[in-house]
């Protein structure tokens, strides 16, 4: 063991690599060498040996002595041979400078950086590349013309001129750090250039969000995408153990309804080089919707670039090849209308110092079955398009405004109207993706700068446009609304996924679904944001709305919009019997009609606060949520004889007219938003047989 030892470390020190300190008792000393433990003072009476054997003492002088007195001391690389560099003969300059262009372009083309000064990926390269090298050859050269060798003359101007030629890569790293000094918020003028890359509009959640097309909405998150379509990879058992499927899976509008496509990939790389002509056959998609999935065959138009291309049509090097100057931000994988591939290729723009303030300037699409890109401004996409703007950039961007809207001091001292998104169930980004308008938009609570376990509001963010709504709404946050709907199944262990945002008779409500341990779905959950207690679970999506929409009502949620709950019955009769009870704090009425036999209704206080004008023997007209496996419904509106609204007079209930303007986050995390409201009293848990009904 000790020989080969030896033979390696002799080996190090023949590359020019001291390894002094390494084995036996420090290695073998050299004659300029202290003692071990010692402090150079051998070294002072070695002159020239010293000299020559490390950095030992310099000749005729008190010196170090070799680094071997050191014992154990740390390895590094002897460097003294390019100061015995003589000068080089004109064909040895030649020869190099194109091993050195080639070297650098071979160097480009596998790690294809943007040749771009706001990349930070840029300045890595070329300090390590470039500025290192050519700083180590400069200062090597001063040093051998200044002390002089057995292949250099000493030259006092040829020094100095190398020596100053080693401070341009120095200046240009201080350069680089500057600018990235200068994108920091506590620049003046930084703080509000940072508030201001996202405009974000106040709405009125019920006006603005039309209530959920249950049809439409998605059920399954990323996670259970995936296994849906990685299982349908045996519906093509000729290419099973050809290719594999990507864990990209974006989530996209095609034909009006969520999905999420990835393209497959190469398995390994023997399997490239034997399917590269024929390029990938399919992509998957998976309906969010039905939980339906398919791997979708291209026929002869089959995928050329993608991620698991290793050389030319690799996608990043394609497109970064073909846009060198251009900084690309994260790409997706989209399919247009007729369900032709395509990548999404945003980029990015610093508009503060060299690495700050990020954006999206503009975005190139590019025919992953051809090649062809095209170059658009981000008003100019198509509209089939919807992810521009990855999802955490616009997160990003949202915390800038809300952490610098009122100046960088008060960021962090103060914190006046300092708000930011809610964390995700790992503590980093939380957020969900809900369709629009045919698009598809970022969802994320906002909560205030200690990231209690309340919201002030929600945001949603286009990935198309940019566009940005702030809607002040206090109740729970995501992490919070999630164990809520664990607990209601917590004896079959359940675990929840993030949430959804959707308008549930004109409230807004988490939706999420409930997984086994195996990741499939088995139960819904619908979660009353303002009143988070509220919580109904069911088999099927209609079940959840159902039993969702009688806990509502049953609460005395009632809704403000016209079209009032999606199934309601109505019912016009005399009350036969009227009974009160006071259930958990909250009172309500229990009435029967005459020729409604076995039927209660439940009318809850304060919500249908007019039954209190009716008695027994009275006439009386209202709607009412059919309850599953229960004879008690919860009563929903109570309507004149013409089927208006009546108060408890009997007269007509006017609509009110609301005078107050949307809150702004930073008003609601100041108490002073007057959109979203406070919960109504009695507004907990109560739930169907809790109390008996009293005279």
């Amino acid at each position: 063991m000790a020989s080969s030892l030896d033979a390696l470390l002799e080996a190090l020190r023949a590359s020019g690599m001291n390894t002094e300190g390494f084995g036996g008792a420090g290695g073998p000393q050299t004659p300029g060498a202290s003692a071990p433990g010692g402090d150079g003072a051998a070294g002072a009476s070695s002159g020239k040996e010293g000299s020559s054997a490390g950095h030992g003492g310099r000749a005729g002088g008190g010196g170090r002595g070799g680094r071997g007195g050191h014992g154990g001391g740390a390895m590094d690389f002897n460097l003294e041979f390019l100061d015995k560099m003589g000068p080089l003969s004109k064909k040895t300059v030649i020869l190099a400078t194109i091993l050195i262009v080639l070297i650098l372009a071979g160097c480009y083309w596998w790690f294809h950086p943007p040749i771009n000064i706001h990349s930070f990926d840029t300045w890595l390269f070329v300090a390590i590349v470039i500025l290192l090298p050519t700083f180590l050859y400069f200062s090597s050269r001063s040093r051998a013309y200044k002390t002089g060798n057995d292949k250099t003359l000493r030259d006092a101007g040829k020094s100095k001129r190398f020596r100053v030629l080693s401070y341009i890569p120095v200046a240009v790293v201080v350069v680089g750090i500057i600018g990235g000094l200068l994108s920091f918020a506590i620049i003046p003028g930084n703080a509000e250039r940072y508030s201001n890359l996202l405009q974000t509009d106040n709405m009125e959640f019920a006006q603005d969000i039309k209530e959920v097309n249950y049809s439409e909405i998605p059920v399954i998150d990323r996670d259970s995408a995936i296994l849906l379509g990685n299982r349908e990879m045996g519906s093509i058992p000729e290419y099973v153990s050809q290719f594999e499927v990507s864990p990209l899976y974006s989530q996209i509008n095609y034909q009006g309804t969520p999905v999420r496509v990835s393209p497959l990939g190469y398995a390994d790389l023997f399997k490239w080089f034997t399917n590269r002509e024929a390029g990938i056959p399919a992509y998957a998609l998976v309906n969010m919707t039905t939980q339906d999935a398919e791997i979708v065959r291209l026929g002869d138009s089959p995928i050329h670039y993608s991620q698991s291309e290793p050389l030319v049509r690799n996608i990043d090097r394609h497109v970064q090849l073909s846009y060198p100057f251009y900084i690309f931000g994260e790409k997706s994988f989209e399919i247009d209308e007729e369900g032709h591939p395509w990548w999404i290729c945003p980029v990015m723009d610093y508009t503060i110092g060299l690495f700050g303030g990020e954006t999206v300037s503009r975005v190139v699409l590019c025919d992953a079955t051809t090649g062809e890109c095209q170059d658009l401004a981000v008003e100019d996409c198509p509209e089939w398009v919807d992810r521009v703007f990855p999802a955490e950039l616009l997160i990003q961007q949202y915390n800038w405004y809300g952490a610098y809207h009122n100046g960088w001091l008060n960021s962090f001292l103060g914190q006046e109207g300092v708000v930011r998104t809610t964390p995700g169930t790992d503590g980093s980004v939380g957020y969900n993706y809900i369709a629009k308008d045919d698009d598809v938009w970022v969802y994320t609570g906002v909560t205030s700068a200690t990231a209690d376990n309340s919201i002030v509001g929600f945001v949603l963010v286009n990935q198309r446009t940019q566009e940005s709504h702030f809607y002040s709404v206090a109740g729970a946050t995501e992490d919070s609304a999630m164990q809520s709907a664990e607990g209601q199944v917590q004896n079959l262990r359940y675990t929840s996924t993030f949430p959804l945002l959707i308008n549930v008779s004109n409230q807004p409500t988490y939706f999420m679904a409930l997984k086994d341990g195996a990741g499939l779905v088995k139960k819904f959950a619908m979660i009353d944001i303002q009143r988070y207690q509220n919580v109904a679970v069911g088999d099927t999506v209609a079940d959840t709305q159902k039993a969702y929409e009688a806990l509502l009502a049953t609460n005395g949620v009632v809704a403000e919009g016209a079209d009032g709950a999606t199934d309601v019955v109505t019912v016009k009769g005399t009350i036969r019997s009227m009974n009160q009870a006071v259930i958990e704090g909250n009172t309500h009425f229990y009435v029967t009609l005459e020729d409604e036999d076995g039927n209660i209704f439940d009318f809850a206080l304060p919500g249908l606060l007019d039954i209190v004008g009716y008695k027994v023997g009275d006439t009386i007209n209202f709607t009412y949520v059919e309850a599953a496996g229960s004879n008690v419904s919860p009563a929903y509106e109570i309507l004149g004889a013409d089927g208006s609204t009546e108060n408890a007079s009997g007269e007509p209930e006017e609509a009110p007219v609301s005078t107050d303007q949307p809150a702004t986050p930073a008003e609601v995390a100041q108490g002073e938003g007057a959109a979203g409201g406070e919960a109504p009293q009695g507004a907990d848990d109560a739930q169907n047989g809790d109390a008996k009904p009293t005279a």
